[in-house]
């Protein structure tokens, strides 16, 4: 492979590389950046290079490999940070413009662990404004596009990572997802990413002036945006280990206990009186053979009410942001987010007071009656959303629009209320008037088994494909 090329190695190939000795850390590191500095301009994905510190730190790996010092199982991978994590030295801006001198006093746990385990940061991405859209536009930093073409949102609120590991700017791309904001670029940009379970990756940013609500503690994760289900086996290992900042992380190795097959998966199409599109039905049953081909036990039914457990879900986050963050998106949110938020409390009516109190009672209801379902069917297969990714800025559009966009994606935000690990894989590459666009599917899993998710997005694409190379070949093609 040329020199020129190793930006579109993944983590793991990378990996074997720079640890045997193949591939230095620099050239990886600058390999990513040689990318960069073609695709982003065009993107607006990264919006802080850290180029200089990378450089510095890559060739401080090579001299510690030189030296006999041990490699760490990322050693070398170019990664991505998102804009609303805290990261030394740099602004957590979260895409607001009163925020652009927050600057980090330290490093998140997400952020420790990467470094610890021997990756290297070339960028911060972008973040729609107090990371709460599915869509990626800000007055601080502009609009992020997605590589497929701007027909297509990027996806919100990590679209900026999801954009750039797609486009082959670094090979792991940080996000985080309350509501869906891993998965949401995930399908809009074709890429591959696990949505961990609550407790599952310690969280906390240093420079917080008060802790979060516990609405937004409890259904807020972080994560990674991949090319490949291989490397969320081989990074997620590191981004879960423990950090005693975080008192509710759940020290469990990655790998859970082995079960006998065949794995029992429930399969679903019901979009809940929203039209499930012909191309996310195609995706669907092309994501049902791959998984009956690798020897899954797939089985038409349905779980426990995902519509009433979703929309609640949402309505009673919606509750604790009015009362906790409403002041914060009044005083320092632009007219734009102001609107949308606007809209979200009529699409989600927020929940408050005792009625609050109340719903986040039932959620142990919920999550005691998906846990009894998966005791019989550990994975369940499903749309994330029931029809191709939106268009940018549908979210402006009112409350059609809204609705669009968030209103029917109740498979999303409900993994975030029950607190369940959930995979989101490219299964179909649709044809569509305005373009080609990758359909993505939803795979959840018991609590604590994310890599029942992810072996399951893997033995989705390994019979389906990865996106990334037809992606690319477009890309270059284009003028």
């Amino acid at each position: 492979m040329a020199h020129t090329d190793i930006w579109r190695l993944s983590a793991t190939e990378l990996t074997e590389r720079t640890r045997a000795g193949d591939l230095s850390a620099e050239g990886a590191v600058q390999s990513a950046l040689n990318r960069m500095d073609q695709v982003n301009p065009g993107l607006n994905a990264v919006v802080e290079d850290l180029r200089t510190e990378a450089l510095e730190r890559a060739r401080a790996l090579d001299q510690n490999r030189a030296k006999g010092a041990p490699t760490g199982p990322l050693h070398g991978v170019p990664v991505t940070i998102k804009i609303n994590v805290d990261q030394k030295g740099h602004a957590t801006t979260n895409g607001v413009i009163a925020l652009q001198e927050a600057i980090a006093p330290d490093d998140a746990p997400v952020v420790t662990n990467l470094l610890n385990a021997g990756a290297v940061v070339i960028g911060r991405t972008n973040t729609p404004e107090f990371s709460f859209r599915a869509d990626t536009d800000n007055p601080l930093h502009g609009r992020t596009h997605n590589p497929w073409g701007q027909h297509i949102s990027p996806g919100g609120s990590s679209g900026g990572a999801g954009a750039a590991v797609m486009a082959g700017i670094g090979a792991l791309g940080h996000g985080n997802d309350i509501g869906g904001s891993l998965r949401f670029p995930a399908a809009a940009n074709g890429a591959v990413t696990v949505k961990p379970g609550l407790g599952r990756v310690a969280a906390w940013n240093p420079g917080q002036k008060a802790e979060r609500g516990l609405l937004a503690q409890s259904m807020s994760v972080q994560g990674l945006i991949t090319r490949s289900a291989a490397d969320l086996h081989l990074s997620m290992p590191s981004l879960i280990s423990a950090d005693p900042r975080d008192p509710f992380h759940v020290p469990m190795p990655w790998r859970g206990q082995e079960l006998e097959s065949p794995i029992k998966v429930a399969f679903t199409k019901n979009t809940f009186g929203y039209a499930l599109h012909p191309e996310v039905e195609k995706a669907l049953d092309a994501a049902r053979d791959a998984l009956a081909d690798a020897g899954y036990l797939v089985e038409e039914i349905d779980p426990p009410d995902v519509f009433e457990c979703g929309r609640n879900g949402y309505r009673a986050l919606m509750g604790e942001v009015l009362s906790l963050m409403k002041n914060d998106i009044e005083g320092a949110g632009s007219q734009t987010i102001r609107d949308i938020f606007d809209v979200y409390f009529q699409e989600f009516p927020p929940i408050l007071g005792t009625e609050l109190l109340q719903m986040m009672a039932k959620r142990s209801h919920y999550a005691r009656e998906w846990s009894l379902f998966l005791q019989d069917f550990p994975l369940i297969l499903s749309p994330f959303l029931p029809q191709p990714f939106f268009k940018p800025d549908r979210d402006t559009e009112g409350v059609e629009g809204v609705h669009e966009v968030l209103g029917c994606a109740v498979y999303s935000y409900a993994m975030n209320f029950l607190g369940l690990p959930a995979a989101c894989v490219p299964a179909r590459l649709a044809e569509l008037p305005t373009g080609p666009q990758p359909i993505n599917v939803q795979i959840a899993a018991r609590r604590w088994r994310e890599d029942m998710a992810v072996d399951a997005a893997a033995a989705i694409e390994s019979r389906i494909g990865q996106m990334a190379p037809v992606l690319w070949d477009k890309m270059a093609a284009e003028p």
